[in-house]
């Protein structure tokens, strides 16, 4: 989608603080952290929520359990532990449309959010 962000930071349009990325996903630092540790994993391809993930998306979506795993190597929180959060829909706190998922860790993690 030409007007998503994700997808711009996808494609490389807007520059982004990657930590990894493969052919199937990007992952970067959240701009407004909500813990010491606060990376977003997105795939390439536009799927708005995950109520609209369909079976042909299945790579993509294992992907992004493979890259939090990379992701949370990489940042040293696969020891101690992390938390990995998908926001789905308005109430639920999803603000850009476009499947994402939160690693969260780098210290003791409250109950709710980070």
């Amino acid at each position: 989608m030409e007007d998503c962000i994700f997808c711009k930071i996808a494609n490389g349009t807007i520059p982004s603080k990657k930590v990894y990325e493969d052919e199937d996903t990007v992952a970067f630092d959240d701009i407004h952290p909500m813990a010491p540790v606060h990376v977003v994993i997105i795939p390439r391809n536009h799927i708005p929520t995950l109520m609209d993930v369909r079976k042909a998306d299945m790579n993509s979506i294992g992907s992004m359990f493979i890259a939090a795993q990379e992701v949370a190597r990489i940042k040293g929180i696969d020891e101690r532990g992390f938390r990995v959060v998908i926001n789905c829909n308005e109430d639920a706190g999803q603000v850009i449309f476009h499947l994402h998922m939160h690693v969260l860790g780098g210290g003791k993690l409250k109950d709710g959010l980070a």
